[in-house]
């Protein structure tokens, strides 16, 4: 077997197409199998444009004068499939033997790969977006039942451990006459207007440093002292007591469903952790949850009721009315009072 034959076998088995040009009128001279299995055999005096009108020839004779080389991509359809050629010219010869050799590699389905990673890339990027804004979701659903705290401790362990908070103060509050409001409302109406008393709520709490724990129907509770301790936490509870009262006088005056609070307030302990294992949530509980609770039975609407432990933190800020000694369920016979907003003048007795 001659040496050009071996090369010819060669060539056609890495798959590339050679052809041999005229470098001055780029006429095909010699073609191999693969390239005349690509491009069909060309005709004689058939020059390259004629074959790839895509490419610019001009660009060609210019680059192979000055360097010797010219490279490109063309596409050539080949029945109803599109090729993508990488073509490659080299000059060689002298005088009047100058040629321009014209190797062609089939780069379909590496173009094909790329398009697919591409692809796949973008796919990813949008995939890890949409898991980013989930996740940002779930954090904020997390965020909205547990202190930050708890939720980063619950994040990095799986867990959260009952932590004893003491002293902290909690304040109650529930509504009257909530059964009627329910009864006579359309149910759309009612949550659309408890989750606008909420909002402010959770903004006025946020104000005075107090965390809300969380809303059972008509009840809503929040804390101060929990999880960060806080040396002011009966002062930031009745801040935040007195303010949704002065909240909802405005906002009755310009609505017609008139929401009317009671709210109890105890200082004392409490036990903070996630309760439930599916269906999990941050619950607080404890004598000051159950003394806020009973507070509210002294209350009538639109009052704010405490304890005397509570009292005596409370003395020198805000105004105070005895009710004299009661008989709470749970905690004998205390001293109960009625809180106000501060006016400058002597407490009330």
């Amino acid at each position: 077997m001659s040496i050009e034959a071996i090369n010819e076998q060669l060539l056609r088995a890495i798959g590339v197409g050679v052809a041999l040009l005229d470098r001055e009128t780029l006429r095909f001279q010699f073609s191999n199998d693969t390239f005349e299995e690509w491009f069909g055999k060309p005709e004689p005096q058939q020059v390259l444009s004629q074959l790839f009108p895509e490419l610019d020839a001009k660009a060609l004779s210019a680059a192979l004068s000055d360097s010797g080389r010219f490279t490109a991509e063309t596409s050539f359809k080949k029945k109803r499939r599109t090729m993508v050629i990488a073509v490659d010219f080299t000059a060689a010869g002298e005088g009047e033997e100058r040629i321009a050799v014209l190797v062609c590699q089939n780069i379909t389905r590496i173009r094909e790969l790329e398009a697919m990673i591409e692809s796949y890339s973008m796919m990813v990027e949008r995939n890890t977006r949409e898991i980013k804004r989930e996740k940002e979701q779930v954090e904020k659903l997390l965020l909205n039942i547990m202190p930050r705290s708890v939720y980063e401790e619950y994040k990095t362990f799986g867990v959260v451990t009952p932590q004893m908070y003491d002293p902290v103060t909690v304040l109650m509050l529930d509504f009257a006459g909530f059964s009627e409001i329910v009864g006579s409302a359309e149910p759309g109406v009612t949550v659309s207007e408890l989750n606008d008393i909420y909002s402010a709520f959770d903004r006025i709490g946020e104000q005075f440093g107090c965390e809300r724990i969380k809303t059972i129907g008509d009840a809503y509770v929040t804390v101060a002292g929990l999880p960060d301790a806080s040396p002011e936490h009966a002062i930031s509870v009745a801040n935040t007591a007195v303010r949704f009262i002065r909240f909802l006088e405005r906002r009755n005056a310009s609505h017609p469903i008139k929401w009317r609070c009671r709210i109890g307030i105890a200082t004392g302990s409490v036990v903070g952790s996630v309760v439930g294992v599916q269906k999990y949530v941050y619950d607080v509980f404890g004598p000051a949850m159950n003394l806020a609770r009973r507070l509210q039975e002294f209350c009538e609407p639109m009052q704010i009721m405490i304890q005397d432990r509570a009292a005596d933190l409370l003395r020198d800020k805000f105004d105070l009315q005895s009710i004299g000694n009661r008989e709470i369920h749970g905690f004998g016979t205390q001293p109960v009072w009625r809180l106000f907003e501060h006016t400058s003048g002597p407490a009330r007795m």
